[in-house]
């Protein structure tokens, strides 16, 4: 009887073995296809969008951009139609003020190349506020979530210490990417997930604010790809990024004292996960 038992444990893990490689090896074909299907029809640069913009309405707020391809703006077909460029005018407009927009983001970029990005600024860039949005090709090159997080803990340390508010967005849903095949696409989701929930508690706890895109711009993405997707099916396209600096800018606001209340889906420095307001040592 024991050894029976036994025998049949010894098949059981047998077989979760192979059963694990055949997954892998699945996965391992799903990733390849992946690539091939989204290849990259957009090139790797994004726009130059440095400038003034709005420069009639006065002394302008500087705007710093961070991050990864998003962040850049692949996918948009015009410099306007950027990330950068939709929130720098969406802010002018809001504050009444002209905005001196920087762009430091990198296509391909994961959360340890932001401190690089800081570091290549020009001396004379004193930002007002910051936008960050990165996490996804942390999450596609499998890099371990804990030091993603402090990747980003430091980097927003260190834009608060420089005296800039700072609104990360976080990581997006991957399981919105149509061209990526099931389990894969599951597997994506729930590491980004996973990602973008420990980023935005990182973030409020270092005095920054949190948006958290999966859950303000997800739903559009995931019921209108073909709209708010680009070429590639990968990056956003004009209407995504319309989207995204829309859903972005209350934090932006609020930030900048411009706004007193911010929707759903938007956690303020020291918020809680549930909401509340975490409780400080006296």
């Amino acid at each position: 009887m024991t050894g029976d038992l036994r025998r049949a444990g010894g098949l059981l893990v047998s077989a979760s073995a192979v059963a694990s490689v055949g997954a892998w090896q699945l996965l391992r074909a799903q990733a390849r296809t992946a690539r091939a299907a989204i290849g990259k029809p957009l090139g790797e640069a994004g726009f130059q969008v440095d400038r003034t913009y709005q420069r009639s309405r006065g002394r302008p707020l500087t705007l710093l951009v961070l991050g990864d391809s998003i962040a850049a703006g692949l996918g948009a077909d015009r410099r306007r139609q950027t990330l950068g460029v939709r929130l720098a005018k969406e802010l002018a407009r809001a504050a009444d003020r002209s905005v001196r927009l920087v762009c430091s983001a990198e296509v391909g970029a994961e959360t340890w190349q932001l401190a690089c990005q800081l570091d290549r600024l020009p001396g004379d860039v004193r930002p007002d506020v910051t936008v960050v949005v990165v996490g996804g090709n942390d999450v596609i090159h499998r890099v371990r979530l804990a030091d993603s997080v402090r990747h980003l803990e430091v980097a927003v340390r260190a834009l608060r210490a420089r005296g800039s508010q700072v609104v990360v967005g976080t990581c997006p849903d991957l399981g919105a990417l149509h061209a990526v095949p099931q389990p894969l696409r599951q597997l994506g989701r729930q590491a980004s997930r996973r990602l973008a929930l420990a980023q935005r508690e990182a973030v409020v706890r270092c005095d920054g604010y949190a948006v958290s895109l999966a859950h303000v711009v997800g739903p559009v993405f995931l019921s209108r790809p073909e709209e708010m997707f680009a070429a590639d099916r990968f990056h956003p396209s004009a209407a995504g990024y319309r989207r995204t600096a829309r859903a972005l800018l209350p934090s932006v606001l609020a930030g900048l004292g411009l706004l007193d209340d911010v929707p759903a889906g938007h956690h303020r420095p020291g918020a809680a996960p549930d909401g509340a307001v975490r409780a400080t040592a006296l």
